[in-house]
């Protein structure tokens, strides 16, 4: 299948609900500027594989350069899964790099809980290959779904009010920023594209909590914001939102870079 359908898809039928909106985090947040070298990191699942073809089609239509490599980790897929991902990749003509990385076997071996550390290691050895390949940002898939349930889920578990961003610096590779392209992209509008446009993706292989019966904490936060949206339909744009309207002054303490601040500093 040629890929121009994908691009005619994604920057006309969906202009409204995913192309502009992908461009207005872009340039809103400056996401991607001139010389960027940009890995895209593909998981293999739907927001991924959106992200690669967004990257794609601004790269051939910016006013500026720059240069991306679309990266892959194989935490230990299985084969059919591995192929599945390249197929896909092709459907979009894209070219992946991936390299091999025994994550879910150090899933496997840990104590803590699993999807926190499959993140941690993905995320560590992403930034690894990115510097690697002469990279200087990397993206990853999240979506405006994604923020508003690690927003939630900090609150409830964490104990922490904290947002998703859509830009980052890493604290632990030096010159290195993280970025969400898709960071005001709505999930049902993903599935959408991908519904018409006949796609299908990879799901998580992890065998640590595939088949366990466990619902992890992130379905727990899907499953309260289901039954919210039942007399709140706009409670996540509310949460969302909340995270752009913080008033330090009616908190009891918060952090700034190294510095803890508290409401009795008001008093001292």
């Amino acid at each position: 299948m040629d890929s121009k359908i994908f691009e005619k898809s994604l920057t006309k039928d969906f202009n409204k609900e995913l192309w502009s909106v992908f461009l207005k985090a872009v340039k809103d947040y400056r996401l991607i500027t001139e010389g960027d070298k940009i890995a895209v990191c593909i998981s293999g699942g739907k927001d991924s594989m959106l992200l690669a073809l967004c990257m794609k089609i601004w790269q051939k239509y910016s006013p500026y350069k720059f240069d991306v490599e679309y990266i892959c980790v194989n935490s230990g897929y299985s084969a059919e899964n591995l192929r599945k991902i390249k197929e896909n990749a092709d459907l979009f003509d894209t070219d992946i790099k991936v390299f091999k990385a025994e994550i879910f076997e150090s899933v496997r071996n840990s104590n803590k809980n699993p999807c926190f550390v499959c993140s941690r290691l993905r995320r560590g050895f992403l930034y690894k290959k990115a510097m690697e390949n002469g990279c200087n940002k990397i993206a990853l898939g999240h979506h405006f779904d994604d923020a508003v349930e690690t927003t939630l889920m900090g609150m409830l578990y964490g104990s922490q009010i904290q947002a998703m961003l859509p830009r980052i610096k890493s604290d632990n590779y030096a010159d290195m920023e993280l970025i969400r392209p898709l960071w005001l992209v709505r999930e049902e509008n993903i599935i959408k594209f991908c519904n018409e446009n006949s796609l299908s993706f990879t799901k998580c292989e992890c065998s640590v909590t595939d088949g366990s019966g466990r619902i992890s904490k992130r379905e727990e936060i899907r499953n309260l914001l289901e039954y919210m949206r039942k007399t709140n339909p706009e409670v996540d744009k509310r949460i969302f939102k909340s995270c752009q309207n913080v008033n330090l002054k009616h908190l009891v303490s918060y952090y700034r870079g190294e510095e803890n601040h508290s409401f009795l500093d008001e008093f001292n």
